[in-house]
């Protein structure tokens, strides 16, 4: 068994070591899986928050609940267009901002 052994790690060099460095296909394909997962987890934390169940999301969007479940288990990424709609059938809003 694994533990940890309290060093501090460069993270950037452990992320190329194990997925390969920035700019090659490795680790774009990683990236992306990272960023379907994150995607998928913002939006059934806050589909939770807002007390809504997959069926209805999916009612409110014209999806199937099948769909939903994929984009929250970071099977799938949703289109910008779909995103827009689950954030808004939630009752959220994303602000864009540069930041400082």
């Amino acid at each position: 068994m694994e533990t940890n052994d309290h060093q501090i790690r460069d993270y950037s060099k452990t992320l190329a070591e194990k997925y390969g460095a920035l700019g090659t296909p490795e680790r774009a394909k990683f990236d992306e899986e990272a960023y379907a997962f994150y995607t998928g987890q913002i939006l059934l934390e806050a589909r939770k928050e807002a007390n809504v169940t997959q069926a209805e999301l999916a009612k409110k969007i014209n999806v199937t609940k099948s769909y939903i479940s994929r984009i929250e288990n970071g099977y799938i990424t949703p289109s910008a267009g779909t995103f827009y709609r689950i954030i808004n059938a939630l009752g959220l809003r994303i602000d864009v901002v540069k930041p400082l």
